[in-house]
């Protein structure tokens, strides 16, 4: 704990006595083994919402083989109740400067020592799981995972639970039909069996469609890494060599790139190709010990696309970075993503900063599953290590990812949800809607493609006909009601979707839902960090999405992103010729990777990892925004800004969309209404707003102010 103090013994010993006093009570004892009684395989328990919400007999096409073998399952730990309090405790600890601790960050021997389950616990579980057949492949450094092995027959044998085959919207899964049961002696240190399905997080990209408007035709300005530079303030960085030199980015996927030669095209073609230090490599990362459960997975369709745009991204925001693809194979049962976050945090040397552009809502994702992400995050952050997570691309209804209509109420993603992470919204350009756009892009194109003049004034980004802005501009009083926009021709065309950037409160991490995939039940969120306390955001004791937002918009009103793909037969395009012919998308996706771009920059003025910036980040824009925001920093002022602005504050739109039913939907008349926190009243859910909102959290970024304030 005290490797980095080099003072004279004296206050050496000084501060040895602090540390001691002020330790939590779990790191001056060893665990509390929770396992007493004796294993009775009659007295159960059940571990409730454990089981997806698409399971159900309509979808059912019957139990798979009892020989069908399913590979590195996970069993999550459950750490002493004390230790737990202890641990959060001490990571508020490690973030505070007037701590002893603070950043003091841990080894991977350290955390498991002062924060990890009892061994003797972790060897009671093992040993149960082995006598009923199943393969113990290997614990993780922390303690707090189990990954084992068996087949369907030994699933039934251990966990009372059967894995069936269902097919969902025309493709095939096999899950289990209902929730695990465990001995009841081993429930004080089992959290649960993190998945015993095959249905994965989605990316959080969206393809540009091709838009038409009532009001006539749009001209695009679509962004490139030079109008990144110039609109959020990266060019006084880079010329002062602040550009990410010494600093590692990884993106977490579950399929390698297409190609390698992508990055390097997207570099040559955006003038990056100067910044020397700047890398690109795949790496498969292993555990530290136990059998190897990160395969190479080789191209994934469909998700491939997500790989070359964060790495791409990621490398536009710090050009001398080294950028990695940390990868592993999905396995029968297990996010290939999680698998690869897991091996990195538990090993002797975590990156500094990882990105995460996938997501699934809390009620679907599962109490274990929400769990695992939150576990790992947290030992993430003990470890220094800087985690942005996409906060999704479907407004507040994150349970209708990739939909036409919501119809499951509020809902947010449970990968990004947790206390441990920064959740990265999505805004768009308004200067379209504002009639504007010559006074913030050139009608040329610079020799890199750039052709954005100055900081562009945001509004959420929102691609719904629930939108106040498009409903508005396309001559419409309403968004809803049957004479609402929602219920036109026009937005019955081309606005009945969800594709927006998402925020809201957690609202179950914790608990099983009473309706499939809806907040209910006993849902709970989580609660509220310490350091959410800004003005804008509620007192509703949870954990509120997103924390920070970037562009992130997939042209619905003229901007959108230009990455290489040349994978033609999963969507991409041939990477030669003018960039406008290249493959085009929005989503937070973009945003997480860029934010943690704009990190390294932090990190590399710093000379030090960070662990969570929220901390700092909402400390800044406490300052900034004091209790009434900041009227020199509304993003509605456009070049207008006060030059000494860290955050933009959005106070323009919202990002509600189109529903029906009876889940926060508004539906006064007609058959589309929008998403409300009320069914009876219109209350958008959400609006922009003064200082932080559920629209876009805390606002974007002057990145050369975030450093030089840091």
């Amino acid at each position: 704990m005290l490797k980095k103090f080099n003072s004279s013994f004296p206050v050496r010993l000084a501060i040895l006595i602090t540390l001691i006093c002020a330790a939590p009570e779990s790191m001056a004892q060893a665990a509390r083994q929770v396992v007493t009684r004796v294993i009775d395989e009659r007295q159960t328990v059940e571990m409730i919402a454990n089981t997806r919400p698409e399971m159900n007999s309509e979808n059912d096409r019957g139990r798979v083989e009892d020989a069908l073998v399913l590979d590195h399952m996970q069993l999550l730990m459950k750490r002493p109740a004390e230790r737990e309090a202890a641990l959060a405790h001490f990571i508020d600890l490690l973030h505070d400067p007037k701590s002893p601790y603070f950043h003091q960050w841990l080894s991977a021997e350290q955390f498991r020592a002062d924060f990890g389950p009892a061994d003797a616990d972790v060897n009671v579980v093992s040993d149960w799981l082995s006598r009923h057949g199943l393969k113990i492949n290997g614990v993780q450094p922390n303690g707090m995972v189990i990954d084992f092995s068996g087949t369907a027959g030994q699933i039934r044998d251990t966990f009372k639970t059967e894995i069936h085959q269902v097919e969902v919207g025309g493709v095939a899964h096999l899950a289990n039909m209902s929730n695990p049961y465990i001995p009841a002696a081993l429930a004080d240190a089992v959290s649960g069996i993190v998945s015993l399905n095959d249905f994965r997080p989605h990316s959080n990209f969206m393809s540009r469609p091709q838009y038409t408007y009532t009001s006539g035709s749009l001209t695009y300005h679509p962004v490139v890494p030079a109008d990144l530079a110039t609109i959020y303030n990266l060019n006084p960085l880079f010329k002062a060599g602040i550009s990410g030199q010494g600093q590692t980015i990884v993106v977490i996927e579950d399929t390698d790139v297409y190609s390698a030669a992508d990055w390097t095209t997207f570099r040559s073609t955006f003038g990056l190709s100067g910044y020397t230090s700047g890398s690109f490599t795949q790496v498969h990362p292993a555990p530290a010990s136990g059998t190897n459960n990160c395969r190479d997975p080789g191209v994934v369709a469909g998700n491939e696309m997500e790989a070359e745009l964060d790495a791409q991204w990621a490398s536009a925001a710090a050009p001398s970075a080294a950028i990695v693809v940390a990868s592993c194979k999905d396995t029968g049962t297990t996010f290939g993503g999680l698998i690869a976050l897991q091996n990195l945090v538990n090993s002797s040397t975590p990156p500094a900063i990882v990105s995460i552009s996938y997501g699934e809502c809390e009620s679907k994702n599962g109490a274990a599953a929400n769990a695992a992400y939150n576990s790992v995050y947290q030992q993430a952050v003990a470890r220094g290590v800087s985690v942005f997570v996409s906060a999704g691309d479907e407004g507040a209804a994150s349970c209708d990812a990739d939909q036409k209509n919501a119809t499951h109420g509020i809902g947010v993603s449970g990968l990004a949800s947790t206390p441990y992470n920064v959740a990265v919204g999505g805004t768009d350009f308004g200067d379209t809607y504002a009639g504007v756009t010559a006074s913030y892009w050139n009608a040329a194109n610079a020799a890199n493609y750039g052709s954005a003049i100055s900081y562009v004034p945001e509004i959420p980004w929102n691609d719904s006909c629930a939108s106040g802005l498009i409903a508005k501009v396309e001559g419409y009083a309403a968004s809803y009601g049957k004479n609402g926009f929602c219920n036109s021709a026009t937005g019955n065309a081309n606005f009945l979707t969800t594709a927006s950037g998402s925020g809201g409160p957690s609202g179950c991490a914790t608990g099983a839902p009473s309706k499939s995939g809806v907040v209910s039940g006993t849902c709970k969120g989580y609660a509220k960090p310490s350091w959410q306390s800004l003005v804008g955001n509620p007192a509703d004791a949870v954990r509120d999405l997103p924390d920070v937002s970037l562009f992130a918009a997939n042209g619905v009103w003229g901007h959108y992103y230009i990455f290489c793909d040349s994978d033609k037969s999963d969507g991409g395009a041939a990477c030669a010729g003018a960039p406008s012919t290249w493959t085009g998308a929005g989503g937070t996706s973009f945003a997480s990777p860029i934010w943690a771009g704009f990190q390294a920059l932090v990190n590399q003025k710093a000379q030090a990892r960070q662990g969570n910036p929220n901390t700092v980040y909402y400390a800044l824009a406490a300052a900034e925004y004091r209790s009434g925001g900041s009227g020199n920093c509304n993003s509605s002022l456009g070049n207008g800004v006060a030059s000494n602005c860290i955050f933009y504050g959005i106070t323009l739109g919202d990002i509600d969309v189109n529903c029906s039913g009876t889940n926060n939907c508004y539906v006064p008349s007609g058959t589309y209404g929008v998403l409300s926190t009320s069914d009876s009243t219109y209350s958008k859910a959400y609006a922009a707003g003064i200082g932080w909102s559920f629209s876009t959290g805390i606002g974007t970024v002057n990145v050369s102010n975030l450093v030089n304030a840091w």
